[in-house]
């Protein structure tokens, strides 16, 4: 299943720039200054407001599929992606990282496991039919054939076969423990509630 990604800046972004040239152009310290300011500052908070929104969507649609029970991501270097400066604008648009964090606390509360892989497993590059690692793919390529068994692949899909691959090789071997498994299934808060009392 694909989701559509985050842009709402993106979407916003034509409206944002007018407004920040209208505050620019006004005298320093006016009123009309600040006033255009503030218009600046109320879409920056309402692109905050779908970005949050659409997220909690999201993960609130994979938390409550009832098909599962462990959800395999990616360890992504968030920081170290966004300082390409071609990439970082769509990146920070995206939220990495605040989709982990949510996901992560949402796990937690509805009793899932959540597995993170490890940030250096080649997930895109690997062959998910034959094990084949593609040393010459890179970011341009969003498909690509197998030289060993000639599956074609598309990138995205590929990698999500081959997380899945290394996060059930992870819990199986218990290579290391599933964040927020603590070793074993992650009790819900219910049932947590429910000891308490």
């Amino acid at each position: 299943r694909e989701f559509e990604p985050n842009r709402k800046l993106k979407q916003n972004l034509k409206r944002l720039q007018c407004l920040q040239r209208r505050a620019s152009r006004k005298t320093k310290g006016s009123n009309n200054r600040k006033k255009a300011n503030l218009c600046v500052a109320i879409l920056h908070e309402k692109i905050t407001n779908q970005r949050t929104d659409y997220i909690q969507q999201v993960t609130t649609r994979l938390i409550r599929d009832n098909q599962t029970e462990s959800i395999v991501i990616e360890d992504l270097h968030v920081t170290g992606m966004l300082k390409n400066g071609k990439l970082a604008q769509a990146l920070a648009d995206v939220s990495f990282g605040k989709f982990f964090e949510v996901l992560k606390y949402k796990c937690e509360w509805y009793g899932r496991n959540l597995v993170v892989i490890n940030r250096w497993a080649p997930s895109s590059k690997r062959c998910s039919c034959c094990g084949f690692i593609n040393e010459a793919l890179t970011l341009a390529d969003r498909e690509w054939t197998c030289t060993q068994c000639g599956t074609h692949h598309d990138r995205d899909h590929n990698a999500a076969k081959n997380i899945k691959w290394y996060g059930l090789q992870q819990t199986i071997f218990k290579s290391q423990t599933p964040v927020g498994s603590r070793g074993g299934p992650v009790e819900s808060r219910r049932l947590r509630r429910a000891k308490k009392q």
